[in-house]
C-alpha cells in the first residue's frame, strides 16, 4: 500500500485523535487522515452517501480505524453495516478502543472486525501501537481487490 491510501479514523475524542495524529507523525506514517465524529458520519464517508455522496473514488479508505463508544451509531453497529454492503465488506476494519468489555471482544469478531486493539494508556505504548499498526496494514498486508462497485460478483 502506498502513502496515498486514506485511513478513515472514527472517534469522537478529540484527545484520542489527537494523540493518533501525533502517534502516525512520529511513526512516519504519511497516509491521509480523515476523522468521522460519529458512527453516521462514517458511515456517509464509507457509503458516499449523505455529506459524502459523491465522494471522490481517489478517497476510498484502505483502512477504518474505528473506535466503538461513539455517538449517533455506536462502533459495532457501524461494523455490521459495513460487512453487510458488499462495496465494504472486504474493507480493513481495525477496533481501536478503550474498552475493556469482553463482550465488545467478542461481538467485535463476531462481525467481522480484522483486528481488536485496546487503546494504551500511556502514550509511548500508543505510539508504539500505531507504529505496528501502520506497518502490518499499510505495508506488510496484502489486501483484496477494490470491490465492484457495479455489483458482479466474484467470477466462478
Amino acid at each position: 500500500m502506498t502513502q496515498n491510501c486514506v485511513i478513515l479514523l472514527v472517534e469522537d475524542n478529540d484527545d484520542d485523535e489527537e494523540l493518533t495524529r501525533l502517534a502516525f507523525s512520529m511513526s512516519n506514517i504519511a497516509n491521509r487522515l480523515v476523522v468521522a465524529r460519529d458512527g453516521a458520519e462514517a458511515l456517509d464517508f464509507l457509503l458516499a452517501t449523505g455529506s459524502w455522496a459523491g465522494r471522490p473514488p481517489e478517497d476510498e479508505p484502505c483502512l477504518v480505524l474505528l473506535d466503538l463508544k461513539l455517538p449517533k451509531i455506536g462502533g459495532l453497529e457501524v461494523l455490521r453495516r459495513l460487512r453487510d454492503d458488499p462495496r465494504t465488506r472486504l474493507l480493513p476494519v481495525v477496533i481501536l478502543t478503550s474498552s475493556v468489555e469482553e463482550q465488545d471482544v467478542i461481538r467485535g469478531y463476531d462481525l467481522g472486525c480484522n483486528s481488536y486493539i485496546r487503546k494504551p494508556v500511556d502514550f509511548e505504548q500508543f505510539t508504539e501501537a500505531v507504529k505496528i499498526l501502520g506497518l502490518y496494514w499499510l505495508v506488510l498486508n496484502q489486501p483484496p481487490l477494490p470491490a465492484n462497485p457495479g455489483g458482479g460478483g466474484a467470477d466462478k
